[in-house]
């Protein structure tokens, strides 16, 4: 993203007034530039492939096409979109959930107009940004600052895992059999005290490896 200009943001709720408040409250900060709108996910694709948009602001409780299975399709459509989610659930299965496929933050709809901002500008410099509420979600126990250092293949592994791949895909990318990537699997969480993907994934953004 070329620094000197504006931000482009498409924003996808299917409810009309949230959809409305937000786009007349972004539009009053002049580095973020909202190129396009829509009311469904499946709707939102279509106005993203023809707008490019840096980040994809997207509610999560839609129908058709829900804002986390959405997220798969938005990255087959457009590897690297940055999609941002913005909901007013602090779940940690919906909070995990959308990590897991792919979005890089994930913001509660109570929070100031400020802190979507932020977060808006973090995710579109290719960082990740999780509301207050939602960090505390996301937390569990702490990995074991002691633990042996992660191999780099152990790493590569991790990396994948929290992106979602599945034992199989990650064999095929790594080069090594499906049977391996589950010895490494089980391997990871107990060298670094994680007992869910979530908690994997959270250690990840933790520690930058993503």
């Amino acid at each position: 993203m070329n620094p000197q200009q504006p931000i482009k943001v498409l924003l996808i709720d299917n409810h009309p007034l949230v959809l409305d408040g937000l786009k007349a409250l972004l539009e009053t900060y002049s580095h973020v530039e909202v190129v396009g709108t829509a009311g469904l996910a499946r709707a939102g694709l279509e106005v993203a492939l023809r707008t490019q948009p840096d980040v994809v602001l997207m509610d999560i409780n839609m129908p058709q096409v829900n804002g986390i299975d959405a997220i798969e399709l938005f990255q087959q459509q457009l590897p690297g979109i940055r999609v941002l989610m913005l909901s007013m659930h602090d779940s940690r299965e919906y909070i995990s959930t959308s990590v897991l496929r792919g979005a890089r933050g994930y913001i509660l709809k109570d929070v100031s107009t400020e802190e979507i901002v932020a977060a808006i500008e973090a995710v579109a410099r290719g960082e990740t940004y999780f509301s207050s509420g939602v960090s505390d979600v996301l937390m569990e126990r702490k990995p074991d600052e002691n633990a042996t250092p992660l191999t780099i293949r152990e790493q590569e592994v991790l990396r994948l895992l929290a992106a979602g791949q599945s034992n199989r895909d990650i064999g095929q990318a790594l080069g090594i059999s499906a049977a391996t990537v589950e010895t490494h699997r089980k391997n990871l969480k107990k060298k670094l005290g994680i007992a869910t993907t979530a908690g994997l994934t959270r250690y990840v953004i933790e520690h930058g490896l993503n």
